[in-house]
C-alpha cells in the first residue's frame, strides 16, 4: 500500500498528465447527464455520445420518456448494450422524477439512488458533475488504477475501494481526482497493453514492474 507521500505524488502526476480531465459524456443539463450515465453502464462513453445527440433532440424532459412506448425507446437506444433494461429504467426513473421531484433531478446521492437504474457509482457521478458535490465514482478505470498502484488492496470490493480513496484523498480533490484517474486508466494505464514503458509512476507500481520484467524475459 502506498504511503501518504507516495499518494500525493500520484495525485500530482495525474494532474500533470491530465489537467483538463472532465466528464466526457455529452450533456447540457442534469437530466441529460443522468440519462447518459445510466446508458453508460457496461458501455463506453464514446458509444453513448454517438446515441445521445438524437436521443436528447427527441426527448427534452422526463415527461417525454414517459409518453413514448417502451418499444420505441428501446429502438432509439438499441446500439447500446442492455438497451431493453436501460429503456425500462429510464422510463421508470422519469416517472419517479415527475411524481416525487417535480420533474427535476434531485441533488443528493441518497435521492439519486432512489431512482431506477441508479446505483452508487451513477449517483456519485451525477452529484459530482451536475451539483458539485464532492464524490469519487469508482468505475472500472478507477478501480483498476487504484489496485495497480496499491492505493488499496487487490481483494477490495468497489465500495471498499471508494471508501479507501475517500480516506486517502483530500475531500476537495475527490471529484477532480475521479476524472483524472479515469483518464489515466482510459488512455494510459489501460486494461490491456498499459503503457508501462513510458509511465512516470512505474517506480511505484509493482504491477507495472512485474509486466516489464516479464516482457524483458520474453525478448
Amino acid at each position: 500500500m502506498l504511503n501518504k507521500q507516495q499518494i500525493r505524488h500520484c495525485l500530482d502526476t495525474f494532474e500533470e498528465m491530465f489537467p483538463e480531465a472532465e466528464c466526457e459524456l455529452t450533456h447540457s443539463n442534469p437530466f441529460e447527464l443522468l440519462v447518459a450515465v445510466v446508458l453508460s453502464a457496461q458501455a463506453t462513453d464514446a458509444l453513448v455520445n454517438k446515441v445521445t445527440p438524437q436521443l436528447f433532440e427527441k426527448y427534452k424532459k422526463p415527461e417525454d420518456y414517459i409518453a413514448v412506448p417502451l418499444e420505441e425507446l428501446q429502438n432509439d437506444i438499441k446500439r447500446i448494450g442492455l438497451y431493453r433494461n436501460k429503456a425500462k429504467n429510464i422510463k421508470k426513473l422519469s416517472e419517479t422524477l415527475v411524481e416525487k421531484f417535480n420533474g427535476e433531478v434531485p441533488p443528493t446521492k441518497k435521492e439519486l439512488e432512489s431512482l431506477a437504474g441508479v446505483g452508487r457509482k451513477t449517483a456519485n457521478v451525477v452529484a459530482s458533475v451536475a451539483f458539485d458535490e464532492p464524490a469519487i465514482a469508482v468505475d472500472t478505470h478507477v478501480e483498476r488504477v487504484s489496485k495497480r498502484l496499491a492505493f488499496c488492496r487487490w481483494k477490495d470490493s468497489v465500495l471498499e475501494v471508494e471508501k479507501t480513496l475517500m480516506r486517502k484523498i483530500p475531500v476537495e480533490e475527490w471529484s477532480v481526482t475521479h476524472h483524472r484517474m479515469i483518464f489515466f486508466g482510459r488512455y494510459h494505464c489501460k486494461a490491456q497493453r498499459p503503457n508501462c514503458e513510458e509511465c512516470p509512476l512505474l517506480f511505484l507500481c509493482r504491477e507495472g514492474q512485474k509486466r516489464m520484467k516479464k516482457k524483458e524475459k520474453s525478448q
